[in-house]
């Protein structure tokens, strides 16, 4: 992970309907500008659009193990789903679509149906750089870009160089949790036994996949892969099927190298990211908050283990 933090934004119309603004230069705004693009338009950055009704910060994610999550199947992630929340648990995980349909489940609001787009995506829509997945430069607040201000025709990087980089992010592998101490071991029952496991589900398998190193593997990933309502504390922006409050249960396999926490790094340790977690996670908790102070502190032996 590193320690960029993007903005994004997006305009929440209610009643679902979700604009990510793509037209004015959104979802992710460009924080900086070539020289010349500078020189004639005077900017320093890409103008948040006026349409925008929120505005969120993102902070980099780790990227291990992403292959197996991008080969667990469609049928697997909505098995866990609960939209109605049937089994009255208070955990009504539902599936994002992207906007032709497919199931989501790249970035943190389980947008991005495949690693292939994501890492595409990624090059342009994070860095601006042009290739054949995704060759558009967009547009700068709604508006053409000028002639001359890029220095690099399109696609700026060839078909090869993006495969090499989806190559490289496919076979990141999981990181490996450390050897459980025995408050790790006491840790991780105690996290189960609050409920925090209903969302964060210790493994997914993945599917019949034609790269053996990716096929009917388990990972412990900790995550559900579904959008969960994390209360109005934590809104920001809506992406696809998701409101503001919605968010994709976050992995949690690598979490003992995060420095900071939860969507847009406010928090700046384990305890403080869950005493945040609201709406769905709330009971969880809640129920966090009332352990002893040894169990608390096994709880997070747990999680920095992972």
């Amino acid at each position: 992970m590193g320690d960029e933090a993007e903005v994004h934004v997006a305009a929440f119309r209610g009643a679902g309907v979700c604009d990510p603004l793509v037209q004015k230069g959104g979802p992710v705004i460009q924080q900086e500008v070539t020289p010349a693009l500078k020189a004639v338009l005077g900017i320093d950055s890409e103008p948040v659009p006026v349409e925008a009704t929120a505005r969120a910060t993102r902070t980099t994610p780790d990227v291990f193990g992403f292959g197996l999550l991008d080969a667990v199947s469609d049928a697997t992630i909505l098995a866990n789903a609960d939209p109605d929340d049937r089994n009255k648990d208070g955990i009504s995980g539902r599936p994002n679509r992207f906007f032709d349909g497919r199931l989501g489940r790249f970035g943190r609001k389980a947008f991005l149906p495949n690693l292939r787009e994501f890492n595409a995506g990624a090059f342009v829509i994070e860095q601006g750089i042009t290739n054949p997945l995704s060759p558009d430069e967009g547009a700068i607040g709604g508006n053409p870009i000028p002639a001359g201000v890029d220095p690099v025709p399109e696609p700026e990087i060839s078909q090869q160089a993006v495969d090499a980089a989806d190559a490289f992010v496919r076979f990141l592998a999981p990181l490996a949790p450390l050897r459980f101490t025995e408050a790790a071991k006491r840790g991780r029952k105690i996290f189960s036994n609050i409920g925090c496991a209903k969302c964060h589900l210790p493994k997914l398998k993945s599917g019949d996949h034609p790269v053996r190193a990716l096929r009917n593997k388990e990972v412990a990933a900790y995550t559900d892969l579904l959008l969960h309502d994390m209360g109005p504390e934590l809104a920001d922006i809506c992406l696809g099927l998701a409101t503001p409050s919605e968010f994709r249960t976050e992995p949690l396999m690598g979490l003992r190298l995060s420095k900071t926490f939860l969507h847009d790094g406010r928090a700046s340790s384990i305890e403080e990211a869950i005493r945040l977690h609201g709406g769905e996670g709330a009971a969880s908790r809640d129920k966090f908050q009332k352990l002893s102070d040894a169990d608390r502190q096994a709880v997070q032996a747990f999680l920095k283990s992972l």
